[in-house]
């Protein structure tokens, strides 16, 4: 519906006539079973002022049917308040209470209320999802995050379920005359945003513990804990390793923040075909059952769980506690969490590397949509629902985690987190802006914080640092520090102050490479000259933001870089190893250094890296470089040497070690392209070759078939026979993936008509299709390019938001090669520009996607470009 996409301004009007006071809601899911029923009975009762009585507002609900509007015992005619997704309440009082009963509708896209059928065994589980705007999915609203309220919910479902919900349970009541369903009350919640309430119901499997914690004035807590997950996966459940995280996670906050946990009970679900890594819901956390390990995971996969077990709970004071009043302030939840679940891992668990992997992949994450057209500030500006959905980004998460993580430097962390408890004391259960908590971290640091926030929060784009270096007979003279920030949206340089470790590393007399100094100096504007560097020795390398204390690219310089080309594995701190692969993957991403150097560098020292989580990483960058950044005619030859070396790291690698497991997945992914090792890969799935210590579970099973079958080795009848081995949701995707890869053209039409034209894919489907879809050269997709193009607005007005951007994302044409001529003379380029061009009035989130995934492909032809000329053996 064209009303869907609340404004900005539409809802502050609302906020400036309304406040809303508490929210009664009963669902009636007692018929979810049945696949036939679609929708679901769902009644609202709001309480709510206004302050001009005789004024109008609107209530929000996307649904099957509006049954009954009473607004204060007055029957409304539902045919003439009811337009499309909102209901129109005209003549408030000053005193309003409103009833709607309506139908609302299952989902299969992971928004509002999503239902799961088990293949396992069948059942049925349903669980809500709302972020940012989908709660009007499910009961009628006034959806946006600064009308806050007390929620009551009433579930009436099959009494057999597991149901909860962000209040302790009440009450269970049997139904009368219907033994089979129960009637579940809650108890309502303190006030709290729409966006953040939640239902859960199903078959879930339950294990419940207690939490007890003291705050430093000496009050004792008592928090009932639980943890669900569906019954089928209760064998992989480790509910043990979580409580303890958990009863860490809330020793730590507690006591970090001095404001109690404020929700009463604290529940985490682990829920299907979830759309996101997790979501803050008080009271009743949801996750993605990717969380629950089935098959073998590495350390790294663990530690990012923990991860993201603590940036959802400390969200329960940012972001819950006190809310952004709009959109626009998204970081004030986001990069906090996201810092605050580095610094949980760090400080409560035994994992030694999480700022490490949090400067190689999250900060990784930022600086690729940092360097994007449509890159943004950190408060950024969100005039509709639509742009917020597409701003959950690297830069309101990871680049916003990046800068807290320096303002902490430059305040002080314990004037932080004084700051941050006043600014909880000040604000509980309402809502911010920027300035208010400008105001209140001012307050505890002593510092005007008015101009870091304007050169680091409301400014977009990455600065790049590199060392300029007058070297005279190996002792250095002047050193310069030169930084490159424009923005790519305006396309101005905006520079930034930052403050900086300098280290110099040189050989040690094991041949290892050691920081042997260090400096810190600050950087300002486009030219900083380092004088405590003047007269030093110059060393091996000289490694800018060193332990990663700014949020800046690095540009090696010559003899630096040389030294990383000829000897990276010996860097012996892991933030700096780290830091020294990340200077390299940006200068092959830039076009700085052909992508085939980058290959060479991860086959010459990824065999040694012990950084498991840094590991991964750098492989999913070869894969990356190889199939989108190394020219075409170079591609074959480079490819097929680096799928021998994940053959022979396979065989090599410690039996059992995280590290063969990273060379399985990796020996799979090449293997889609290059067929030199397929029969190993037939081998392992049927036994007849076995690598000591590697389990050949369903995860690595279905990667080996999406390989074989992508080279037309694997048909529908064996991907069938793999399907009833593995008959879970993860072996439906990937069935789905593997069958979607075939290199048949009718194979391909079925699978872009059934993820363009047709509705019966899930959210988790349609991901796996495309994914299928796309493993594929160029040419088998040409015939593809055209009806792209013709299908986006159809795709936008009449899918869900979620699945119409899976679908453009996913299926933009990016596997392009350059063929001869410039870049940007490209086909695809041009077809793309064309179409921007000529649909102006298109919707803001549709342009942006396509908009960025332009940006990915002239990149890549500008990389393969840089890499015409074979790569030289490196120094």
């Amino acid at each position: 519906m064209s009303n869907q996409n609340l404004s900005r301004d539409e809802a502050a009007a609302r906020s400036a006539l309304i406040s809303t006071h508490s929210y009664d809601v009963w669902l009636d899911v007692r018929q979810a079973e049945d696949p036939a029923e679609t929708g679901y009975p769902s009644r609202t009762t709001i309480t709510f002022s206004a302050r001009e009585p005789g004024a109008g507002t609107f209530l929000d609900f996307i649904g099957g049917a509006v049954q009954a509007v009473t607004l204060n015992g007055r029957e409304l005619a539902v045919s003439e308040v009811v337009d499309g997704s909102r209901i129109r309440l005209d003549d408030l009082q000053a005193d309003n209470q409103v009833t709607v009963t309506g139908t609302a509708l299952y989902s299969t896209s992971g928004e509002g209320m999503h239902r799961f059928f088990d293949p396992a065994d069948g059942q049925c589980y349903l669980y809500t999802q709302y972020e940012p705007a989908d709660a009007r999915r499910v009961f009628a609203n006034f959806e946006q995050p600064d009308l806050k309220a007390e929620f009551t919910f009433h579930v009436t479902a099959p009494s057999g379920w597991a149901v909860s919900s962000n209040g302790a349970e009440t009450q269970r009541t049997p139904l009368p005359g219907d033994p089979a369903a129960s009637r579940w009350d809650f108890a309502p919640t303190r006030p709290m945003s729409t966006y953040i309430t939640t239902v859960l119901a199903g078959p879930y499997f339950k294990a419940e513990d207690t939490w007890h914690g003291t705050l430093a004035d000496g009050t004792a807590l008592e928090v009932p804990l639980a943890l669900y997950c569906r019954a089928s996966m209760a064998p992989s459940f480790d509910p043990d390793e979580l409580f303890r995280l958990t009863r860490n996670g809330l020793d730590f906050f507690n006591g970090l923040f001095d404001y109690p946990y404020p929700w009463g009970k604290y529940e985490q679900a682990f829920v299907p075909e979830y759309n996101l890594g997790a979501m803050e819901n008080p009271g009743l956390v949801t996750f993605t059952e990717s969380y629950v390990f089935t098959s073998r995971a590495a350390d790294s996969q663990y530690q990012g769980r923990a991860n993201t077990l603590l940036h959802e709970m400390a969200h329960m004071w940012f972001g819950d506690l006190v809310t952004m009043r709009w959109w626009d302030d998204l970081w004030l939840k986001e990069s906090f969490a996201d810092y605050m679940g580095t610094l949980g891992v760090d400080r409560t668990t035994d994992w030694d590397t999480a700022w490490v992997n949090f400067a190689n992949n999250r900060k990784a994450w930022a600086y690729v949509q940092d360097q994007l057209p449509t890159t943004h500030p950190i408060v950024a500006d969100i005039p509709d629902l639509e742009a917020a959905k597409q701003n959950f980004d690297g830069i309101t998460y990871a680049k916003g985690a990046s800068v807290l993580k320096q303002l902490v430097a430059y305040v002080g962390f314990d004037a932080f987190i004084a700051g941050s408890r006043q600014y909880f004391r000040d604000h509980a259960y309402g809502n911010t802006t920027l300035a208010d908590l400008l105001a209140a971290l001012s307050t505890a640091s002593g510092r005007d914080l008015g101009a870091w926030a304007r050169q680091w929060l409301q400014t977009s784009g990455i600065s790049t640092l590199t060392a300029e270096i007058d070297d005279a007979g190996g002792v250095m003279g002047s050193v310069a520090i030169t930084q490159q920030a424009e923005d790519p949206a305006t396309g101005r340089q905006e520079p930034r102050p930052h403050r900086l470790r300098i280290g110099l590393y040189n050989p040690d007399a094991a041949g290892a490479l050691v920081r042997t100094d260090s400096v810190e100096t600050d950087v300002d504007g486009g030219r900083t000259l380092v004088s405590a560097l003047t007269g030093k020795a110059r060393p091996a390398l000289l490694l800018v933001n060193d332990e990663d204390l700014s949020y800046a690219k690095v540009r090696l310089d010559p003899q630096s870089e040389a030294t990383v080309r000829s000897s990276l594995g010996a860097i012996s701190d892991p933030m700096a190893r780290a830091l020294c692969w990340t200077a390299l993957w940006d200068a092959a991403r830039d076009a700085a250094a052909p992508a085939e150097r980058y290959v060479e560098a991860v086959q010459r020292f990824a065999p040694a890296e012990p950084g498991i989580g840094v590991l991964l990483a750098v492989l999913g960058n070869a894969s990356t470089a190889i199939e989108r950044y190394v020219p075409a005619r170079r591609r074959g030859a480079v490819r097929h040497a680096f799928l021998a070396t994940a053959a022979e790291q396979l065989a090599a690698a410690v039996p059992g070690s995280d590290q063969q497991l990273a060379w399985a997945r990796t020996l799979a992914a090449t293997s889609r392209f290059d067929a030199g090792e397929l029969d190993l890969l037939r081998g392992l799935l049927d036994g007849s070759t076995v690598i000591e210590g590697l389990t050949v579970d369903a995860e690595l099973r279905w990667n080996f078939w999406h390989a074989l079958a992508a080279h037309g080795q694997a048909g529908p009848e064996q991907l069938e026979a793999e399907l009833a081995r593995d008959n879970t949701a993860s072996g439906k995707s990937g069935h789905a993936t593997a069958l979607a890869a075939r290199p048949d053209p009718p194979v391909k039409d079925a699978a872009w008509d059934a993820a363009v034209h047709g509705t019966a894919l899930s959210n988790q489907l349609l991901s796996a299709t495309i994914a299928g879809f796309t493993t594929a050269p160029a040419s088998l997709l040409a015939g593809y390019v055209e009806p792209y193009f013709e299908c986006l607005e159809r795709v936008w007005a009449t899918r869900s938001i979620e699945i119409a951007s899976r679908i453009v994302r996913g299926l933009f044409p990016a596997g392009q090669d350059l063929d001869g001529g410039s870049p940007a003379e490209h086909p695809v380029l041009v077809r793309t520009d064309a179409w921007l061009a000529g649909h102006q009035d298109a919707p803001r989130a549709l342009r942006r996607i396509i908009v960025e995934q332009r940006s990915q492909l002239l990149r890549a032809l500008t990389a393969q470009a840089a890499g015409q000329e074979p790569s030289s053996a490196a120094p």
